[in-house]
């Protein structure tokens, strides 16, 4: 079993407000989820309104396959206008 874990750090410069910055998560969540069938999740930054950490995982028999939808859905998020990614963490475990 191969698991892929990932931690993306955004930047939404428009974002004016906590109620802003939980529209454009919610309105992205929801496209990663159609995409993927992968769930996003906010894991730090909850209250800061520019600012967000968003992780997913990813589990499979095949290593390839890990590391190619993580390439993938990092660069769905990072193709979203309202968001810049500022960093990206990740890990492949084999167990």
């Amino acid at each position: 079993m191969v698991v892929g874990v990932c931690k993306l750090l955004l930047f939404m410069p428009e974002c004016r407000s906590l109620k802003d910055k939980r529209a454009i998560l919610r309105s992205m969540k929801d496209r990663f989820f159609a995409r993927f069938k992968i769930t996003l999740a906010e894991v730090e930054d909850h209250d800061l309104w520019q600012r967000a950490a968003m992780g997913f995982a990813v589990v499979s028999n095949d290593r390839r396959f890990v590391e190619s939808l993580m390439d993938k859905a990092t660069a769905f998020v990072e193709s979203n206008g309202s968001v810049e990614l500022m960093d990206r963490a990740s890990d492949i475990m084999t167990f």
